[in-house]
């Protein structure tokens, strides 16, 4: 699952910015409000233009969203990073922070495990599962950051991160996104979403904000203001973000992805810039 926001604690800069939003381990994927038939899905995905999936868009993708999550817009940095935070969901860790308290990062070890019987990691499922939902390191220490560490200097390992970010949370962010018809900035505050709220549908995952922006705004497959729906959701976001954790740094919507959009910048084209966290990021 993904991370909670960062609290702004006296005016110390936040080196690492990876906590989950405790939205549970709710993956469902479903959802609210009015929707693409089923049967029209595909070919409306299929028909869209590629958006932030296309490889450029997508790495432009990682490094705003680095920005927010390890103030850093080298992404790739990150494969081997594991800390506890504090935030109440065990480990953080890897390329998006799957955390040993929310399913995320006992699922991607179990399927990598499959590919790769021998791994480093595969001796510490037993403890992944019963510390899973809790922030106990029971079983993993001593021995699993460091095991996380080594296994995130090998290439498999590395792809395996790729590959569960997209199958959780970049592609399915991307395809409801496109459903919706929002463009490439609208799939990247869908995407920044999911990843911060989790893929949920409780009532403070992205599911579950996604329908309220729904009962307050047209999207713009239903002929909405395509600007007049992010800006709600973002709204509705930001909210959420506020109600959970009370003084919660909100710079990655507030002085990012808000600026973005007020610059109608829909495409997301660049040079971008912003700041997170009060520091300055800049794309040309």
């Amino acid at each position: 699952m993904r991370r909670a926001g960062i609290l702004l604690l006296a005016a110390v800069p936040v080196v690492v910015a990876a906590a989950v939003f405790a939205a549970g381990p709710d993956r469902s994927g479903s959802s609210e409000g009015k929707d693409v038939p089923a049967s029209q899905e595909a070919s409306v995905v299929a028909d869209a233009p590629p958006g932030l999936a296309a490889p450029a868009k997508k790495e432009l993708a990682q490094r705003i969203v680095a920005s927010a999550e390890n103030s850093t817009l080298d992404w790739r940095s990150a494969y081997g990073y594991i800390e506890d935070i504090g935030d109440g969901q065990g480990y953080t860790a890897g390329v998006i922070g799957f955390c040993t308290g929310t399913h995320d990062l006992l699922t991607l070890v179990e399927r990598y495990t499959r590919a790769h019987p021998d791994n480093g990691l595969a001796k510490f499922l037993p403890a992944l599962r019963e510390v899973d939902g809790s922030d106990s390191h029971e079983g993993l220490d001593p021995g699993f950051t460091a095991a996380w560490k080594a296994e995130a200097q090998l290439p498999a390992f590395r792809k395996a991160q790729d590959e569960e970010r997209d199958r959780v949370y970049f592609d399915p962010a991307v395809r409801r996104a496109k459903l919706d018809g929002l463009g490439t900035l609208g799939q990247f505050i869908y995407y920044d979403a999911m990843v911060y709220h989790g893929p949920g549908t409780g009532p403070d995952s992205f599911h579950g904000l996604r329908a309220r922006a729904l009962k307050q705004a047209d999207t713009p497959a239903e002929g909405g203001s395509e600007k007049n729906y992010l800006d709600i959701f973002l709204d509705i976001r930001r909210r959420a973000m506020r109600t959970k954790r009370p003084g919660v740094d909100t710079s990655r919507v507030d002085t990012a992805q808000r600026r973005f959009l007020y610059d109608g910048n829909l495409d997301l084209d660049t040079p971008l810039e912003w700041r997170v966290y009060g520091e300055p990021y800049r794309i040309p």
